[in-house]
């Protein structure tokens, strides 16, 4: 019988011929990401530390983002007690604050290589099944464990398998296919499961939706969500200096056996909205036109890449965001916001209007920049709409592309994105 994704890359690193979901294998990651809760995790070991050190400087992955800058003492004091740990024991992968969002840098930086296992004290360490990786999130008393150890040990999930078939319809992007996922599934119907991506459709996927729709598998309860590597990755594998002999990919067997098949036809999805407070609370957008909004967020690392900077300054060009609307634009990394002003973007989006963050995660946490008012709306390209999670309570976040965002911005209501 054949393998899944998981079954294998998992039987592989514990070095066995097979395994079956539920099998528990002890592994060592490739890397462990961690970002300003590397100072809480410092914490937790701090005289292990002093006694043993780090058990591989190459293992730790830590980027400054969710509070960058600093926005009070606290986060300040965590960021330098970061940069002294560093410095100790001579973490070789270490980005400061400015670098951009974890996951963007993670990829952008070739530390995400296919077939390799990736764990990360981020839920949306997901991310990285775009290139064919065995990438989750582990809490942070793990992430200490990891640290100390560099073994872990994971239980093999079982299986959905999704087949990709059509084309986008103009205005549809991948942000409302995995929406639409979601929507399907439930916000725990892949709990603790395999999400594998396959079908004519997938080399019609660019890295960047495939980032997306990964990014977001957390979202469906998954354990990862994962694409083959195929020419479409190799491609951009290439572009940021990873040579083909570098990494071993690996891919399903064509008898493996699974939990659940979905087939999706791309042309058959529509524009489609996250209501809150719940990301599988999913309408069409059609149904919402004409609400109003109060804020729009283009970014996060679900949305905030170049081809989304490119979508809505293609949208804004020669328009104005609408008096009523702020319009908040949060380049996913430093390197993509040095080629969004390259090709002009980011000049046609402030000059419509819109507000520049700094790379970072900015107020998809609510932490700071962008915190929302009671009572107002947000119409974001983020991946999660709970009850405060732009800081507020009693504000409303509504998920949505970043073709539909940026329309709305324009109008200052929801508004399809085949308007403009």
């Amino acid at each position: 019988m054949g393998m899944t994704f998981a079954e294998k890359i998992l039987a592989r690193a514990a070095g066995k011929d097979s395994v079956v979901p539920g099998e528990i294998v002890v592994v060592r990651p490739a890397h462990l990401l961690t970002h300003d809760n590397m100072a809480a995790i410092i914490g937790k070991i701090g005289p292990e530390l002093e006694k043993y050190g780090v058990v591989d400087p190459n293992l730790n992955i830590i980027v400054l983002d969710h509070v960058a800058p600093a926005a009070n003492e606290k986060t300040a004091t965590g960021h330098q007690k970061i940069r002294a740990f560093v410095q100790q024991h001579g973490i070789k992968n270490f980005y400061d604050v400015g670098e951009g969002i974890c996951h963007q840098v993670v990829m952008e930086k070739g530390l995400a290589l296919p077939g390799t296992i990736i764990v990360g004290s981020d839920s949306h360490t997901c991310s990285y099944g775009a290139l064919g990786a065995f990438a989750t999130g582990v809490d942070r008393t793990e992430a200490a464990a990891l640290t100390l150890t560099g073994e872990t040990w994971l239980r093999v999930p079982p299986t959905i398998r999704v087949v990709l078939e059509g084309n986008f319809r103009p205005g549809v992007s991948a942000k409302d296919l995995v929406l639409t996922i979601i929507g399907e599934l439930s916000a725990d119907g892949a709990n603790y499961m395999a999400v594998e991506f396959d079908g004519p459709a997938v080399d019609r996927l660019t890295i960047e939706d495939r980032f997306t729709i990964a990014n977001m598998g957390i979202e469906m309860g998954a354990k990862i969500a994962v694409f083959p590597v195929d020419e479409v990755a190799e491609t951009y594998l290439g572009t940021i200096g990873v040579r083909r002999y570098q990494y071993d990919p690996v891919w399903a067997d064509d008898d493996a056996q699974y939990a659940k098949r979905m087939v999706m036809r791309l042309d058959k999805i529509e524009p489609v909205l996250a209501l809150p407070h719940t990301v599988d609370n999913i309408d069409m957008a059609s149904e919402h036109v004409g609400e109003p909004i109060h804020q729009c967020l283009l970014g996060t690392c679900t949305n905030g890449r170049l081809s989304d900077l490119r979508t809505a300054a293609k949208i804004m060009r020669g328009k104005k965001v609408h008096p009523n609307v702020r319009f908040l634009v949060l380049p996913a990394s430093r390197a993509v916001l040095q080629a969004a002003m390259s090709k002009g973007y980011i000049q046609i989006l402030v000059g419509a209007g819109a507000t520049l963050l700094p790379p970072g995660c900015g107020p998809c946490l609510g932490a700071h920049m962008g915190v929302l008012a009671p009572g107002e709306r947000c119409l974001s390209t983020a991946n999660r709409n709970f009850k405060g999670r732009m800081g507020c309570k009693e504000a409303e976040i509504i998920l949505a592309s970043p073709a539909t965002v940026a329309t709305s911005a324009i109008h200052g209501v929801i508004s399809m994105p085949e308007e403009d």
